[in-house]
């Protein structure tokens, strides 16, 4: 048996539209995708992040993990969570972690020829889905047409809009797209609501009451998630579930957030990968709290599947797009859940290199 290997590449690939939120505005994403062999198998794992994370791969991880079982898991996390000691797990070094951990993992179902949900074990096998977009960039026509595709076309009955404009300085505007989403999606779809830590305490509690009348289900970061307290305010304030945990790196985040929040938000490409997902899940549950994965979709499937408190995975629009482009075997939600792949072994996507080579830049 040889040891593992690691190799790791990064593609920008551009959105289809400008894409903002309550505190940032992109017009590309990058995927930084990591390659776990042993023994002629190869297993993928990817995160969203800076070119950055590659070197953190080659230079930090791939030395530790060379001489490694490659089925053993939980050395080969442990391994590299201790290498990251002086470089600091949150941020970069936590997206490396965390590609590398699913490509293990990955690797392992692959090597055993069996699905990665099958590996992990299965609470479900198809997963519910919230549609994410309607991006503060958007007129009100785009916002429109995508909310109208995901909950009359594919029957999904759980969408999401990005409010908080310029830090929470456009409240009038977040109330109209709001309004509009509403009057767009109908009386039975469930509307959330993302400011992303733009508005302040008692501005997010005022929002929320502003627009009582549109049934708004789920308010995530009405405050920043530096501010779990003040998030705990707003929640005890408002109707809506207030919801976060997207940035957290590792198991203390969670455990400290878990006491201000009505849903414990988790994403596999940041939090440590799999391992630490279930470690992270398995807190919440310790709390009476559901989780929801955090974008990345196609990342998450296998492990959502795996989480008996999971509440739903993000369909993030521009993760979607990235995904169904560069992996063959992407999946499609309709009515409101997408399957989890239980026939081909590991996570049962193919990279398509070739699609992707003209976006490459590590």
């Amino acid at each position: 048996m040889s040891g593992l290997r690691l190799a790791v590449e990064a593609y920008q690939v551009p959105t289809d539209a400008p894409e903002g939120d309550g505190t940032l505005a992109w017009t590309s994403t990058t995927l930084v995708l990591v390659r776990a062999e042993a023994d002629g198998v190869t297993g993928l794992g990817w995160t969203y992040g800076p070119r950055a994370v590659v070197p953190v791969v080659t230079d930090l991880l791939g030395p530790v993990v060379v001489d490694l079982d490659p089925d053993d898991v939980p050395a080969v996390w442990s391994a590299m969570q201790k290498r990251l000691r002086n470089a600091g797990r949150p941020g970069v070094a936590g997206l490396a972690l965390s590609a590398v951990d699913c490509a293990v993992w990955d690797l392992k179902a692959r090597r055993l020829a069996i699905p990665l949900a099958r590996l992990l074990g299965t609470a479900r096998h198809r997963v519910p889905v919230y549609g994410s977009g309607g991006f503060t960039t958007y007129d009100a026509e785009r916002q429109h047409r995508q909310l109208a595709g995901w909950v009359h076309d594919d029957g999904i009955p759980r969408v999401k809009i990005k409010v908080g404009e310029s830090w929470g300085s456009e409240v009038a505007r977040d109330v109209d797209r709001m309004t509009a989403a509403r009057r767009t999606i109908g009386d039975h779809a469930e509307l959330y609501v993302d400011a992303n830590g733009a508005y302040q305490r008692k501005q997010a509690i005022r929002v929320a009451h502003a627009v009582a009348d549109l049934d708004v289900r789920w308010y995530e970061e009405p405050v920043s998630s530096d501010d779990p307290v003040g998030l705990g305010l707003v929640r005890d304030h408002v109707r809506p579930d207030v919801a976060a945990g997207e940035y957290g790196y590792d198991l203390g985040y969670f455990h400290r957030l878990a006491p201000y929040v009505d849903c414990l938000q988790i994403d596999v490409t940041r939090c440590g990968g799999i391992s630490e997902f279930l470690r992270a899940a398995a807190v919440a549950a310790a709390a009476g709290l559901e989780v929801s994965a955090h974008c990345a979709p196609h990342q998450h499937l296998a492990v959502a599947a795996a989480t008996p408190n999971l509440r739903h995975i993000e369909w993030f629009h521009d993760h979607v797009r990235i995904e169904s482009m560069l992996f063959h075997g992407a999946v499609r939600a309709v009515g409101g859940s997408a399957p989890v792949p239980l026939e081909e072994s590991g996570n049962g996507l193919t990279f398509r290199s070739d699609r992707a080579e003209p976006y490459r830049v590590a």
